[in-house]
């Protein structure tokens, strides 16, 4: 315990005390969210250490072979991001993973991560293998002040308004929907329209509670009727990346997209204000919630002691007050501490901040489900939003999805 309280009061040492390299993969490479990065770099550096920055462009999905496959094969980077859930599970079990119990204690996360679940999900056998950077809710609706403005009619307040919306945008010569045709970006559609159309109590007997007769019941089938408006709604959207669809709505060039609350950190590169120039809509304006999903960094066991050293320090920097607020403005997603300072905090990010104060928590997918059944219904979300199958099909489909992870 003295060792780890000595590293973590290191990171206030001069900036003389430390000079270790530490490479750090992550997958954040659009605009907003490589300024979000260099705050984390920043405030490394300014130890004494240096953050080598190993971005690996693609998303999650692209990058996480990759980093995987370079910790088994024996190359491991300093630290690399992993979303919270089970993506690193395996790797934990193997023994490749540096534990930061020592570090957890020596700082008290404990008592100051909220909600639990997020070091919970990164705990295994009572030891801590993580440290979390930020609460991501992907069921955001974000909506382009100007596009309707354009079209002559109200911003919805709601995903429904929003569908019987669109012939109107259409006319206007607009795109209703802006969707990046990436496997992740299909699914997270699907998982946001889930609860707003379903609701929370649905969503938790089939993903919590595994029951299967639920997850073939009429209220899911509704969810894939919305699902298959929603793909009516894309049809004309063509971009390939999340952010390329987020400037669209940016642009005014589509009404909304559907994507998680860093979709904020490109609206701030942009100049643009919440609330003024666009709008969002947690839950999709029908069920205000939030999934405890996000990233956190794990740390490759390394054999050299100074690589271990800086390790622990880079952990104990990305959990600590002050890196919490400037990361998480930049990236517009909530911090994993409730005892920061966020009274610069935009309209969007007060009412995640609000939900979070009400409870209204759900674990993500991830936490969930096995890795293998996400990916077997990523894969169909992009069948299903690349091709005329009927939401029947894809339902059935989906509910022998979820029973291959019983």
């Amino acid at each position: 315990m003295k060792l780890a309280s000595a590293l973590v009061a290191s990171v206030a040492l001069p900036a003389t005390a430390f000079a270790t390299d530490l490479e750090v993969t992550h997958w954040w490479t659009s605009g907003g969210e490589a300024a979000a990065v260099a705050e984390l770099a920043k405030a490394f550096d300014a130890g004494g250490d240096k953050w080598v920055d190993g971005a690996i462009a693609g998303g999650g999905s692209t990058a996480r072979p990759i980093m995987i496959s370079r910790i088994t094969g024996g190359d491991p980077m300093g630290a690399t991001q992993f979303n919270h859930g089970q993506q690193a599970l395996e790797l934990v079990e193997a023994g490749l993973m540096l534990d930061l119990t020592d570090v957890a204690e020596a700082e008290g996360w404990k008592e100051k991560v909220f909600p639990p679940s997020l070091l919970d999900a990164c705990t295994v056998e009572g030891r801590i293998y993580c440290a979390p950077v930020n609460i991501h809710s992907p069921e955001w609706l974000w909506l382009s002040n100007k596009a309707y403005a354009d079209a002559g009619i109200p911003v919805p307040t709601n995903w429904t308004e929003f569908v019987a919306t669109a012939p109107q945008l259409e006319a206007a010569g607009k795109i209703p929907l802006a969707l990046g045709n990436q496997a992740w970006q299909s699914n997270l559609a699907f998982g946001a329209i889930t609860v707003a159309v379903a609701g929370l109590d649905i969503w938790k007997q089939v993903n919590v509670d595994k029951n299967m007769d639920v997850a073939a019941g009429p209220e899911m089938a509704a969810v894939f009727t919305a699902v298959g408006d929603a793909r009516k709604l894309a049809a004309k959207s063509t971009v390939q990346d999340w952010n390329q669809a987020t400037n669209l709505v940016i642009t005014g060039e589509a009404g909304g997209q559907i994507m998680g609350d860093w979709a904020q950190g490109e609206f701030q590169i942009a100049g643009q204000v919440a609330g003024t120039d666009y709008t969002c809509l947690p839950g999709l304006g029908l069920n205000a919630y939030l999934s405890t999903g996000g990233d956190a960094f794990y740390f490759p066991k390394n054999d050299d002691p100074e690589i271990e050293a800086a390790q622990k320090r880079l952990a104990a920097v990305l959990v600590s007050p002050e890196v919490q607020v400037a990361f998480n403005l930049k990236k517009g997603s909530l911090p994993i501490r409730g005892d920061v300072d966020l009274a610069a905090a935009n309209d969007c990010m007060k009412k995640g901040l609000e939900v979070l104060a009400g409870g209204n928590l759900l674990p993500t997918g991830d936490m969930t489900w096995s890795p293998d059944v996400v990916k077997q219904n990523e894969d169909l979300m992009v069948e299903f939003f690349k091709s005329d199958m009927a939401p029947e099909t894809a339902h059935a489909q989906w509910v022998e999805n979820l029973k291959s992870g019983l």
